[in-house]
């Protein structure tokens, strides 16, 4: 029987618990069993693990059954990458699909410049510490401070740490012609004003950028032959007028004459959601390949040519939550608290130029400031009540928001989204989303996932968040 890997859906969460729960079953008369019986993976954790493209699945080549999967951590942060749990379905066991979903994962995370996989597991049981030791993992000290949540959890449920054993395998930079994976964060628009209008015709705003720890996820490939190709369809966006492709074009000129490049992206941020999904994708190929091509650009430059792509261009560039003014790119870095969002997409593609357009749009507001945002004083969105009487399921996603607190529109965007103080409240939300709509959790981020894999990929050090 033959199998494929991919990407794990959330329509999969129920399977992968019950292939978990199945797996757990070789373990019934190991001294372990006693732990493993009461500890299940946490499904709310894994779909957002598998909204951020963290899980692979085995499916049956026959009926597509899924038949294992394996859950990469990234919580280790730096130059290390977890892998929180790997499972085959015991009927499906000794046909290496767990070697292949183990190499998957590797291979990923060496894509996305990290140095090292880490792993806690049983030194005593063949498909464990033996299975990964074929693999090229070696035990390390289990008392280095890297491990130290992983064994306070342990403890708290009731692990025997004296049969835990962590091992950790070392990853090579990816070579010269490997792909190389890349996120594009989305963002969202904590409140957003316009001051004005000036004679070209752009509005003046004042905005704070939030950028979160979900986006899409760019590939690339490096070409000797000066083209620039676009391998992946994004529908209603023709690869001449889409931005990655323009901000590989537009670095060219800064580059060595034969610099081309292979385009792959793995879309998630919703078309017209007032994500930033478009702009990101560009800024990213932008930092990427500043660094891939050797173009040796500043922070600064790469910015202006962000600014010439886009005016939400640069906050993606420059990687931080921001205040911004001017067209948006006039910004000032903002440490914000940490906050997790709960943000709907009412599937509802909302047109950015036609708002712009609206008669009834204010373009006059007061000017506002850091200190009068931080208050709480500022908030509200320009774009809110155009985009609510335009579209109807914008506005229901708001008003279904309002029995859990403040809703609020993203950009000038369809999606709607909830600020809370704690993941589990978050996740409480979205789980009492209506299928009318989808729902997710992200946390709010000072600094950039872009600008982590970038330290990466300079084989630099962490970038505090």
């Amino acid at each position: 029987m033959t199998y494929h890997i991919e990407r794990a859906v959330p329509a999969q969460v129920e399977a992968l618990c019950a292939i978990e729960r199945a797996a757990m079953e070789l373990f019934r008369g190991h001294r372990a069993w006693p732990f493993y019986v009461h500890v299940s993976m946490p499904p709310e954790l894994l779909v957002q693990a598998i909204e951020r493209g963290m899980v692979w699945v085995a499916l049956s080549d026959a009926d597509n059954q899924l038949v294992g999967f394996v859950w990469l951590d990234t919580e280790e942060g730096g130059q290390s990458v977890g892998i929180a749990e790997i499972d085959v379905l015991p009927d499906w066991g000794r046909r290496g699909i767990g070697a292949d979903l183990l190499e998957h994962a590797c291979a990923w995370a060496r894509a996305a410049g990290y140095r090292r996989v880490d792993l806690g597991t049983l030194a005593d049981v063949p498909w464990n510490g033996p299975f990964y030791a074929r693999h090229g993992f070696v035990q390390v000290d289990k008392n280095d401070p890297i491990f130290a949540f992983a064994r306070e959890r342990d403890q708290e449920n009731g692990f025997p740490d004296d049969l835990r054993v962590f091992m950790s395998r070392t990853l090579m930079p990816s070579a010269a012609d490997d792909w190389t994976v890349w996120p594009a964060p989305a963002k969202l628009n904590l409140f957003l004003r316009i001051t004005g209008r000036r004679p070209d015709g752009y509005h003046e705003l004042q905005t704070v950028f939030r950028l979160l720890d979900w986006g899409d996820e760019v590939r690339l490939r490096l070409r000797r032959d000066g083209q620039v190709r676009r391998l992946t369809d994004v529908p209603g966006v023709p690869e001449e007028s889409d931005l990655m492709v323009r901000a590989a074009r537009l670095l060219q000129l800064h580059a060595a004459s034969d610099a081309g490049v292979d385009i792959e992206l793995e879309k998630r941020i919703p078309m017209g959601g007032g994500l930033g999904g478009g702009s990101s994708d560009g800024a990213t190929v932008l930092v990427a390949l500043n660094h891939l091509w050797g173009a040796g650009l500043d922070e600064d430059a790469l910015a202006e040519l962000g600014r010439q792509l886009g005016a939400d261009v640069p906050v993606f560039v420059r990687g931080r939550s921001a205040w911004a003014e001017g067209v948006g790119e006039k910004l000032e870095p903002i440490s914000l608290p940490r906050r997790w969002y709960a943000v709907l997409d009412p599937h509802e593609h909302v047109p950015t130029a036609a708002l712009f357009q609206a008669s009834e749009l204010t373009r006059n507001a007061p000017p506002a400031t850091i200190s009068s945002f931080v208050s709480g004083e500022t908030a509200g969105n320009a774009f809110e009540p155009v985009v609510r009487a335009r579209h109807p399921r914008v506005a229901a996603a708001q008003d279904w928001l309002r029995d859990y607190g403040t809703g609020r529109l993203s950009g000038s965007g369809g999606c709607v989204f909830l600020e809370t103080k704690s993941q589990e409240r978050a996740e409480f939300v979205v789980g009492q989303c209506p299928p009318a709509f989808t729902a997710r959790v992200a946390m709010g981020v000072n600094v950039s996932p872009l600008q982590q894999t970038l330290a990466r990929h300079r084989g630099g050090a962490r970038v505090e968040r």
